[in-house]
């Protein structure tokens, strides 16, 4: 590039997108005189979907904005909890982030999920199509421009991914409302009617049980349960009401 230069400044919750040169003060960059401002902050990095407010000279404008020469911009993270406009919160994740997919679901919020690679358009597509905000560790994947919004989980541990997606969405919570394999939403079952799915010990020591009515799969208190009810609790206790 060889056209106007301006000063961008990022800030500190975007600094795992950029290099360490750029994560002091306002470093100087230059532009082509073309490009979107949108475009010259993705250039570093930096999508889109991490951005909530971009002022140059003290004004906020948007991504559309072409750079001017002199200009001094300060890139901003999106405000906590944010607003996801036009469609009930709900969330479509890749492949990479089952344990997440799965507690989301604990905590009964919609959460769609794909078990396997089916690729970053099928994936943009589908979030368009079911207006789903799609959460990715995947830069590229974020940058596509068909899809409905997005968000980069950042951290690698499914603690603090969970962490992460209430603090930042602060999404409604009903725990055990939702099947944890597929989605589906679960209702009350008796012991006769998820009979076939219980072993002996099972069948002889519970009495309470939940079925998805999408999947058919059947619900207990079982062995896991402590360490579900541990998760379920620690997210009530931090994030519940929030909205």
């Amino acid at each position: 590039m060889n056209g106007p230069e301006i000063h961008v400044e990022v800030a500190p919750a975007l600094h795992v997108f950029v290099p360490p040169a750029r994560r002091s003060a306002a470093t100087g960059l230059t532009t082509d005189g073309v490009s979107t401002l949108g475009h010259v902050v993705e250039s570093l990095g930096i999508p889109l979907t991490e951005v909530g407010t971009l002022v140059v000279d003290g004004r906020a404008l948007p991504p559309s904005h072409i750079p001017r020469a002199g200009e001094r911009v300060s890139v901003r993270p999106v405000e906590r909890p944010q607003r996801v406009p036009g469609a009930p919160l709900r969330f479509l994740l890749d492949v990479h982030l089952g344990t997440l997919a799965r507690r989301l679901r604990l905590l009964g919020v919609d959460t769609a999920y794909e078990s396997t690679d089916i690729g970053d358009p099928a994936l943009a597509a589908r979030s368009a199509a079911e207006k789903r905000v799609m959460l990715s560790r995947d830069r590229g994947l974020l940058r596509r421009r068909e899809l409905w919004a997005g968000a980069f989980v950042y951290s690698t541990r499914p603690d603090d991914q969970l962490h992460d997606v209430l603090d930042r969405f602060a999404p409604d919570l009903q725990p055990w409302t939702r099947c944890t394999a597929c989605n589906g939403l679960l209702s009350e079952a008796t012991k006769e009617q998820v009979a076939d799915q219980l072993k002996g010990g099972t069948q002889r020591s519970y009495d309470v049980f939940a079925q998805c009515t999408a999947c058919g799969r059947a619900y207990w208190k079982g062995a896991h349960h402590e360490q579900l009810e541990a998760i379920v609790e620690r997210a009530l206790t931090e994030f519940s009401g929030r909205r």
